[in-house]
């Protein structure tokens, strides 16, 4: 096993790396890389788009009932296995919210 260091001991010796390899695998090879893989994160998913307009999504917390959640998650997890869709937490609870905004007036 390899001898240990304290913390000061290795930030002494971090000079021995290559700053080329450094600045390559902190900024990536280049800065024309970043759009590429962008575009490739954005195209992962294409199965679940509904609409024709691409809707963004923000993160959401809140705390639910643990019934309601472990039911929701048994639901995930079944419909998954049988490939019904929605079949995904984010689906199921967007599909069931849509139609309580709309009837009170919060969607058009």
């Amino acid at each position: 096993m390899a001898e240990r260091k304290s913390l000061v001991e290795g930030l002494k010796t971090a000079g021995t790396v290559d700053p080329s390899r450094e600045k390559a695998f902190v900024y990536g090879d280049s800065p024309k890389a970043k759009p590429a893989e962008t575009a490739v994160v954005s195209e992962a998913r294409p199965a679940k788009a509904r609409t024709a307009s691409t809707v963004s999504r923000v993160p959401l917390t809140t705390r639910i009932r643990s019934d309601y959640a472990a039911a929701l998650k048994r639901a995930s997890l079944e419909r998954q296995l049988h490939g019904v869709q929605p079949n995904t937490l984010q689906d199921i609870l967007e599909e069931a919210l849509q139609p309580w905004l709309r009837a009170n007036g919060y969607l058009p």
